[in-house]
C-alpha cells in the first residue's frame, strides 16, 4: 500500500499548549513540565512535545522538531494517543488538517491517480469514506485518459463524486481516531 515516506517528522503544528502540564497529573505543580500537543506536517503523526524553558506557544504555531537546532522544542516525548488530546487540541485538529490537505493537494491528487488494488476484492480508493465500487470504477476509467491535476479537476471529470478534499480530510480524521484498520495517510 502506498504511504507517505517513512522518514521522521521535521516540523509540527501546535494543537494545544499546556504551560503547567496536564491537569490530571497528580504530581505537584512545581514538578510538572509544560506539554505541547502537536501534529506532524508530513505523516499527520500526533505528538507530545516538551518545549524549551520560557517558551510559550499558541495553537497553529509551526515548530521545528527535526534533528537540527530546535528553537522552541526541547525534545519529543512520543506519540500522542487520540483519547489523551485536550478539548482545545481536538477543536484545532480538523482545522489544521484541512489546511494541511489544501497545502499538499498535489500529493493527495496523486493518490487518486496512482491508487491500486489491495486485494482481489478491495481497492485503495474504496478505503476513502463515501467512495464505493461505482466511484472507484469511474475514477479508474477517467484517469486512464489523463491524470487528475487538482481536486477541482477530479470533481469536474468524475460524475457525482463526493468532494475529494473533504473525503481525504474525513479519512485522515478516522485514521487518527483509530477507527480504520488500514492506514493510508497517517502513522
Amino acid at each position: 500500500m502506498e504511504h507517505i515516506q517513512r522518514d521522521k517528522e521535521e516540523s509540527a503544528i501546535v494543537l494545544d499548549f499546556l504551560p503547567h502540564g496536564y491537569p490530571f497529573d497528580p504530581r505537584p505543580s512545581h514538578v510538572k513540565t509544560p506539554i505541547v500537543q502537536a501534529i506532524g506536517k508530513k505523516r499527520f503523526t500526533l505528538l507530545e512535545l516538551c518545549p524549551k524553558k520560557g517558551i510559550f506557544l499558541q495553537p497553529n504555531d509551526d515548530v521545528y522538531i527535526g534533528d537540527g537546532k530546535r528553537e522552541q522544542i526541547h525534545h519529543i516525548l512520543g506519540k500522542l494517543q487520540y483519547d489523551k488530546m485536550t478539548n482545545t487540541a481536538l477543536g484545532t485538529l480538523e482545522i489544521v488538517i484541512k489546511e494541511m490537505v489544501k497545502e499538499r493537494e498535489e500529493y493527495f491528487v496523486s493518490f487518486f491517480n496512482r491508487a491500486q488494488p489491495i486485494t482481489i476484492r478491495m481497492h485503495q480508493l474504496e478505503l476513502l469514506p463515501g467512495l464505493g465500487k461505482k466511484h472507484m470504477n469511474a475514477i479508474i476509467e477517467v484517469r486512464e485518459d489523463k491524470d487528475f491535476e487538482s481536486f477541482e479537476d477530479l470533481k469536474a471529470r468524475v460524475k457525482l463524486i463526493p468532494d475529494p478534499e473533504k473525503t481525504v480530510l474525513r479519512r485522515i480524521m478516522l485514521e487518527l481516531e483509530g477507527k480504520e484498520k488500514h492506514r493510508i495517510f497517517t502513522d
